[in-house]
């Protein structure tokens, strides 16, 4: 059956307004901050083999388009109408859960026996108990120390809910009463699409429904098709590092190679290193998944804003993503801050299409998304609250043409910030400064947009502070074009006192009654020769404190006097700085990655990762420990240190590198032989 396009316009909005009913309905209804502030949940319709056809534009996470929920509806026989599925578990899930806080709902939708439709909604929870409170930590190295595991199963059966399995999942959590509050919402909005799609029915007939579903695909295949097109055909690489890992200080590395012909995108994403005995893996199942095409996604919309937000977009993707690796872990790998590795994915895969097409791609954001948690603890109970703060972001990149936006990302998600007033009601900490982070935003010809500030005060004994997800604090946002990096992150308790601490990255922090805690987030990279930008812009920035004085004189080249700016010395800077700098292009990554590079480039590190992926799974993080370590001697007990001083002599590390590439070569070549014996 083919729908004609006013008909197929009218389904689609249809559509549309039912995903955004269920997500008004979700968010109002629910009890956490974290989703009825900050955002962080999602609404969609499925088909009946279960791909979304209709997800909301402003509404929830924009991140999980191109997720699959069939795997999960497969594994629980016996549906009928009334029924529905809950899980949180990433592997049994095949990635629809990327870690356990998340919990996913899908409800079957029912006509004359006959699955039609799904509705599914996911919150991100506030506790799943767990070793640690918000159940989220990068020291964990496998699931069973991220809290409860729920495999798909029915959390309804014919209408009526499992409390069975209620009072195992409140035994199981350290908020129960506010997490069974969403849980409620969630099934309040599946209830709502089931009605609305039912009504659907009874007005166009099913065939017609149905049809619709393939139609609005189609549609959008078409379209996201034509936006492809505009990437020249070819092949094209980059890679981007996570810090470390947490457990160590080896940085982590994630490589994309896009290759394009005709439109049609392939990426793969062998060359990245193997999966980590910490938190940062990302359980894809080994096929697209939306933490490996979000960015694609980005790009498409950003060129076509009237393509449908549906499956359909990434119908002429293909993905690889080796097993075991960090892109496609084996279990029980841990994946709690699978976030901050799909971040570096973005941007690996972004690096890759500017080297086809620079001019649309921006620079970096600032590369992190810290879901800054502060648990409190009530004196006289005793009892716990989980309270994430803040969802801590940097500026954006960058762009031909224009600056980055200040304090904002979308480098994941559309979460929206929680406000502060909202904050002090549930918490009895004080928040003191949350604003721009002057000299932040990466300098160029157009300036990297600022990250933040964000301080609380600590009111309660006892309290703790949680950082998930920091990152950028050994290598920035790096710059595009001649553009230079942003600022890196930290984190300061007591900042601008004689009692000072730089604390770096944390996990858990146990501060004192009165301490603040800073979090400084980073800057998007800068776009062109900071030396070219206008020197009005360089003022106006002064004087609304996104760049300090002394940073405009140095990164800039202009001279302010009085605030205002001095053109005859900004002009002899300016041509001083010039010829200091020479001519600038291409990406600036800073020190810290260039000195990285200097002894582990694209190709020895691509041989190495090709090399350990084929040792088991038991043995492969920790020999390819020792082979950093012997690489570089201080690594070990190196962590905070400069990456530029742990290296020392390039060329003496590239030499040890050699000679343990090469013990490695023979450690994999005796257990192929030994393998092939029969």
């Amino acid at each position: 059956m083919t729908l004609d396009p006013v008909l197929q316009e009218i389904f689609l909005h249809k559509f549309t307004a039912i995903t955004e009913e269920m997500a008004i309905t979700l968010q109002r209804s629910a009890r956490t901050t974290y989703v009825k502030e900050a955002g962080d949940f999602g609404t969609a319709l499925a088909t009946p083999d279960g791909h979304f056809f209709c997800y909301p534009a402003v509404l929830g996470v924009s991140g999980f388009l191109d997720s699959d929920i069939g795997p999960t509806v497969a594994r629980v026989p016996d549906l009928e109408p009334g029924d529905v599925i809950i899980t949180n578990h990433p592997y049994e899930s095949e990635g629809l859960a990327t870690h356990m806080p998340d919990l996913h709902l899908i409800r079957p939708i029912f006509h004359e026996g006959k699955i039609i439709a799904h509705a599914w909604d996911f919150i991100h929870s506030a506790d799943i108990g767990g070793a640690v409170p918000s159940s989220i930590s990068p020291r964990f190295r496998d699931l069973f120390e991220e809290g409860l595991q729920i495999p798909p199963m029915k959390i309804a059966r014919a209408g009526v809910l499992n409390e069975d399995f209620l009072q195992l999942y409140r035994a199981n959590c350290r908020t129960p009463d506010v997490n069974l509050g969403d849980i409620k919402a969630m099934l309040a909005a599946l209830r709502v699409a089931e009605r609305r799609i039912l009504e659907l029915v009874d007005l166009y007939g099913v065939e017609t429904f149905l049809a619709a579903q393939t139609a609005v695909v189609d549609y959008a295949s078409q379209k996201a098709l034509a936006v492809q097109k505009t990437i020249p055909d070819g092949t094209y690489s980059f890679w981007d590092f996570l810090d470390d890992d947490y457990n160590s200080a080896i940085p982590v590395r994630v490589r994309c190679k896009l290759t394009v012909e005709a439109g049609k995108v392939h990426l793969d994403f062998a060359g990245s290193d193997p999966q980590v005995a910490a938190a940062y893996n990302i359980p894809t199942a080994g096929k697209r998944h939306p933490w490996l095409t979000l960015k694609m996604m980005h790009f498409i919309f950003s060129n076509d804003r009237s393509i449908p937000l549906n499956y359909g977009v990434f119908r002429h993707m293909t993905v690889n993503a080796p097993r075991g690796s960090i892109l496609n872990p084996e279990p029980p790998a841990a994946v709690g801050i699978r976030s901050a590795t799909a971040i570096r994915v973005n941007e690996a895969l972004m690096g890759a299409v500017a080297a086809a097409r620079p001019e649309l791609i921006p620079a970096p954001s600032g590369g992190i998304m810290i879901p800054l948690v502060l648990v409190e603890q009530d004196e006289a109970t005793g009892e716990r609250s989980v309270l994430v703060l803040q969802s801590l972001v940097g500026g954006t990149g960058a762009r031909h043409g224009s600056d980055g936006v200040d304090g904002r990302d979308s480098s994941l998600a559309n979460q929206r910030n929680t406000p502060i007033e909202k904050t002090e009601e549930e918490a009895e900490a004080v928040i003191v400064d949350y604003s721009l982070r002057t000299d932040s935003g990466g300098p160029g010809r157009w300036r990297g947009g600022t990250g933040v500030a964000f301080s609380v005060r600590i009111a309660k004994p006892g309290s703790a502070i949680l950082g998930r997800g920091m990152e950028r604090f050994v290598f920035p946002p790096w710059g595009m074009n001649g553009g230079r990096p942003g600022a890196k992150a930290r984190v300061i308790v007591n900042p601008g006192t004689p009692g000072e601490i730089d604390l770096g990255k944390i996990d858990i922090y146990h501060p004192k009654v009165g301490d603040i805690v800073t979090v400084l987030t980073p800057g998007g990279g800068g776009h062109g020769d900071p030396l070219a930008r206008d020197p009005a812009d360089v003022e106006a920035d002064v004087r609304l404190g996104y760049v300090s004085a002394e940073a405009a004189r140095a990164d800039y080249g202009v001279a302010l006097s009085g605030g205002l700016v001095d053109a005859e010395e900004t002009e002899r800077l300016r041509a001083q700085l010039k010829g200091e700098r020479g001519d600038s292009a291409g990406f600036n990554f800073g020190p810290e990655r260039e000195a990285w590079e200097s002894v582990f480039d694209d190709t020895v590190m691509t041989e190495l990762n090709a090399l350990l992926m084929t040792l088991g799974t038991s043995v492969r993080s920790e020999r390819r420990a020792q082979i950093f370590y012997n690489v570089v001697p201080g690594l070990e007990a190196g962590k905070g240190k400069p990456i530029e001083t742990l290296i020392g002599d390039p060329a003496a590390a590239r030499d040890r590198l050699a000679k343990e590439l090469d013990n490695l070569r023979q450690q994999v070549a005796a257990r192929i032989k030994e393998e092939a014996r029969p």
